[in-house]
């Protein structure tokens, strides 16, 4: 009986509880894909080779990762558009700030600009400036690359467009061949040191890396720029290259993300970059990227964030799908502490009640009697008596309760020894 009791008190509760559960579930964040599309650059590049890092470490998180080859910067910022890639390596100050579609995880490493020029051995007769390079020959990338479209900036910048030089179209091999073969004047790369383009020209006599002296000016004019230094033989000791400090300009490779892109895999992806690019580099000291700055694009919040606090809670104790359902299902506390709970504490008093209900409700039939016989003694009272006692034996209460159940069958032989002592003294009257 006592089961049977709390079956009736507790299953109601319990299934108004699952009813808030499902009523919250309709607000539950949807759970983020296992795949991911990365945009990167063309196979042999330094965008594709992150990318592959990037696709190692998601894989043994469970994430699958397409890596698709493109020609650079603006090739990568059309597909997030368009919906194509989920995520892309993207030059700083290329993407607008003002295009809300797209949001940015960060600076992930430097992009030197290296400026090569033919020129005499005297570096006081070559071009010092920018401006110096008008009425010349100049290879500034490829359409669409994130080399042409800074090249051409700076070039704008000081005064020369296509009228007042030629531009030429090259990938980073073909402009290296065609200023060796002296074809063309200068030649805009936008690259790592390990470029093979720059390790065939840095060698060469003929051949000239611009200092840019005028590199915290640009730095000022734009914030996706840094003003960084290429010390004294750090490219190569033995043949001590270059030969004195060089000051050059470098943008940031960043990472780009469309506004579908789900949070939680955001904040693997900034897990996966603080694993990968936080060592040091010919330009940077260990631990200096990823960074907030320089990017020139507003950060998710996500990022913002993973900069401030670090990791996701969850996500530094907990496998990367645990960690992702539990911060989902987090909503589903809310019917649990407002509605659970409150019904829990209501329970056992209900419980109590309905059982000393069972005890309690003949008292008032039995004061009744009492009263009756004060004032106006019926044999029929007798009979009413039977009529609740046979009725109290058949009640069944938990051990716990027994007490009071007897305090009723005490009380209930009280009254009737009073009854039956009125009948006996209505029988001698008689």
């Amino acid at each position: 009986m006592m089961t049977t009791d709390k079956l009736k008190i507790y299953v109601p509760a319990i299934l108004l509880a699952l009813l808030g559960f499902g009523l919250a579930y309709q607000f539950v964040d949807p759970a983020p894909p296992s795949e991911l599309t990365f945009s990167a650059g063309q196979k042999g590049g330094a965008y594709y080779a992150y990318a592959e890092r990037y696709r190692d470490y998601l894989k043994e998180r469970g994430i699958s990762v397409k890596i698709l080859q493109s020609s650079g910067t603006l090739d990568n910022i059309k597909r997030l558009h368009e919906g194509v890639a989920d995520i892309a390596f993207v030059q700083s100050g290329i993407a607008k700030p003002e295009d809300s579609a797209l949001q940015s995880l960060g600076s992930m490493y430097y992009e030197p600009l290296w400026i090569f020029m033919r020129g005499a051995a005297d570096s006081s007769k070559r071009p010092q400036f920018l401006h110096d390079l008008k009425g010349h020959s100049i290879a500034v990338g490829l359409e669409g690359s994130g080399t042409r479209a800074l090249a051409i900036k700076l070039l704008n910048d000081n005064g020369i467009d296509e009228h007042t030089a030629t531009f030429l179209s090259l990938s980073s091999a073909q402009a290296a061949e065609a200023l060796i073969k002296g074809s063309l004047d200068a030649v805009f790369i936008v690259s790592a040191a390990s470029n093979e383009a720059l390790q065939m020209l840095q060698k060469r006599d003929d051949i000239h890396l611009m200092n840019i002296s005028r590199a915290e000016a640009y730095t000022r004019r734009m914030d996706s720029l840094s003003a960084i230094t290429l010390p004294q033989g750090v490219l190569n000791l033995e043949l001590n290259l270059p030969a004195t400090d060089m000051q050059m300009l470098a943008s940031t490779a960043t990472l780009l993300v469309g506004e579908s892109m789900h949070p939680a895999l955001q904040g693997l992806v900034m897990q996966a970059a603080s694993a990968i690019h936080a060592e040091k580099s010919l330009f940077s000291n260990a631990g200096m990227f990823p960074t907030a700055h320089y990017s020139g694009m507003p950060l998710s919040e996500t990022a913002q964030h993973f900069y401030k606090s670090g990791a996701p809670f969850l996500q530094r104790f907990l496998p990367f799908w645990a960690a992702t359902m539990v911060d989902r299902l987090k909503v589903m506390l809310l019917p649990f502490v407002a509605l659970l709970l409150p019904l829990f504490k209501v329970m056992p008093p209900l419980y109590r009640w309905r059982i000393r209900s069972r005890i309690y409700r003949w008292y008032e039939e039995l004061g009744a009697i009492d009263l009756m016989l004060t004032n106006d003694f019926k044999p029929s009272l007798l009979s009413d008596l039977d009529r609740i006692e046979a009725e109290v034996k058949k009640v069944h209460v938990p051990l716990s309760y027994a007490e009071e159940l007897y305090d009723l069958r005490l009380h209930l032989a009280l009254v009737r020894d009073q009854a039956e002592r009125r009948e006996g003294e209505a029988h001698k009257i008689n």
